[in-house]
């Protein structure tokens, strides 16, 4: 692979800075980046894995309502949540997410839209998550009660 002088420069100094032990190993890390964004377009329909990463004012409570109710809005997405707050009146949430991609997307777009929102970053994988749950079933088999201890 050829690459222009100043990017090879570039590109030297980020695995220098970055502390990695050779170009191999920076090449392999964006190319499995590479991969799986166009994984993300050629299975529309997949469900596939990943975080959402929000940075947004936390002084305001309406913002954080906000994002509370996008992922009520997008609950088949939405696994869990991580928040802390930052300097500056600033907080930090990263989600764990699964679905469709244009579903993924449309959840970050959804949260780009609420006022006081910094940053929405996506990053996905090309590994696709293992079926839990047969969503095909129309109901959920009876839970039993758990047993009395008899004495």
């Amino acid at each position: 692979m050829s690459l222009p002088g100043s990017l090879l420069d570039s590109f030297d100094k980020m695995v220098a800075d970055r502390g990695l032990p050779s170009r191999s190993s920076a090449m392999t890390e964006l190319i499995r980046g590479a991969v799986a964004d166009h994984a993300e377009r050629q299975r529309p329909d997949d469900v596939i894995a990943g975080t959402v990463t929000l940075v947004y004012v936390s002084d305001s409570g309406t913002v954080r309502h906000r994002v509370a109710q996008k992922q009520r809005d997008f609950l088949k997405e939405v696994i869990s949540s991580q928040h802390v707050f930052l300097e500056n009146d600033q907080s930090l949430e990263v989600l764990l997410v699964q679905g469709p991609p244009a579903q993924l997307e449309a959840l970050c777009d959804a949260f780009r839209r609420i006022r006081g929102m910094y940053q929405v970053k996506l990053v996905t994988t090309a590994a696709l998550l293992p079926q839990l749950h047969d969503h095909s079933e129309t109901e959920a088999p009876p839970v039993q009660p758990a047993a009395a201890n008899s004495r």
